[in-house]
């Protein structure tokens, strides 16, 4: 089955009438997209493993018994809320389609070839971004993921309980004997728009961060209580956005708060707190430190003058990554593919943390727009992101 045909029956699943996608881990949009995967490569006499944790390897064993290391390429299914059709199943569909581009040309693998997907990359649901990756590889234990919970309280294992899983987290026996792998994933940026190339290599992965903020301040009436009177932390909050905002745009850098949540959040009257979620990336660790330490004072001393207080807690934070760069040169330089940076976490991210050797290849993305119903990225750099990925599995599993 071609990308085309692959693309056109995973399209409509988890879609809305906005032509976003909620697909978070675990829900019924998820697991018919999981689903999907497991035909797919039984379609193809993949040898299918399932982990624990959500994840799963389709494996296209070699001809003979090998012990060599094995090469793992693949991404997720999950989306962001309300998210893009490519960011995640673009890498898993043109994996299967690497598979059948390298079978039509008589190609048979020397080790291991797999297929993954990473449950959970995005974070949607439960917080923690690259948590299905993070489990596998041993870098999040068990008992970190069983207290996770999603927003209305439900735990990770309860949530694939009831998904007709079995929970057994941990550190998984899928990546066991994997020294390589490779992620191909729509670019979320303009490099490639601006480079006029289809295909690019990974470089490095900003250091980034999720930081729960916490302001509170005093109850009262939106009508009776005067304006000097006020104790309201949805101002503390407003201002601290804008601060993150200027100090981001001063030092080049990024910061977002992109989830807020207000109690007791109605028209007429002032809340008592305002809980909202900073998402902070940077060229480099101590980049990321100063504009979290920055922002987190200023807003200090705007809750001094509300008279409200502001707590913050670091829920998550991915340090840089670098990867191999003597593979990413092995890779691009022959082909003559751009090597570039990218400002987005991945599982690739984590898999190169646990060292395990990894290369991430980059599909244009016209208008860089991502996590959105926006994003985009035409059929024939697709089809060429194939090509590349299928060259680079022939090259090192070969």
């Amino acid at each position: 089955m071609s990308l085309e045909e692959m693309w056109r029956d995973l399209a409509p699943i988890g879609r809305t009438s906005g032509g976003g996608y909620f697909r978070q881990p675990f829900t019924s949009a998820e697991r018919e997209a999981h689903a999907w995967f497991l035909a797919e490569a039984t379609r193809r006499d993949l040898r299918v493993e399932q982990d624990g944790n959500g994840n799963a390897v389709a494996w296209w064993d070699p001809p003979e018994a090998s012990d060599l290391p094995a090469l793992v390429t693949g991404s997720h299914l999950d989306s962001v809320l309300d998210g893009g059709a490519f960011d995640g199943p673009l890498g898993v569909a043109s994996a299967l389609a690497a598979v059948d581009a390298l079978r039509e040309r008589g190609w048979t693998p020397r080790r291991r070839v797999g297929v993954s997907v990473f449950v959970e990359e995005e974070g949607s649901r439960f917080g923690l971004a690259c948590l299905g990756s993070r489990l596998a590889t041993g870098t999040t234990s068990a008992a970190q993921a069983a207290g996770l919970r999603d927003r209305d309280g439900v735990r990770f294992d309860e949530a694939m309980a009831a998904a007709g899983l079995d929970p057994r987290l941990g550190q998984s026996p899928l990546l066991a004997g994997v020294d390589t792998f490779v992620e191909l994933h729509v670019e979320q940026g303009r490099y490639l728009a601006h480079l006029d190339k289809p295909v690019a290599v990974a470089s490095a992965i900003w250091p980034h961060g999720r930081y729960r903020f916490t302001f509170c301040g005093e109850p009262n009436h939106a009508g009776t209580t005067r304006m000097g009177d006020r104790h309201d932390p949805m101002l503390t909050y407003a201002v601290t956005a804008l601060a993150a905002n200027k100090q981001a745009r001063l030092a080049q850098q990024r910061a977002t708060f992109g989830r807020v949540e207000v109690t007791p959040n109605s028209t007429n009257g002032i809340p008592s707190s305002v809980t909202a979620w900073l998402d902070a990336r940077c060229e480099s660790e101590q980049a990321l430190s100063d504009l979290v330490e920055g922002v987190l004072r200023q807003a200090g001393e705007r809750a001094e003058r509300d008279g409200t207080t502001v707590s913050m807690i670091a829920e998550s934070i991915s340090g840089s990554v670098l990867f191999d760069p003597s593979l990413a040169r092995r890779l691009a330089d022959p082909r003559g593919w751009p090597i570039i940076p990218t400002q987005a976490g991945h599982d690739a991210g984590i898999m190169s943390a646990a060292g395990i050797s990894t290369a991430m290849l980059f599909v244009r993305n016209p208008t860089g727009v991502s996590h959105s119903p926006a994003e985009h990225a035409e059929m024939a750099d697709c089809l060429a992101g194939v090509e590349a990925l299928a060259d680079v599995v022939s090259e090192l599993a070969g």
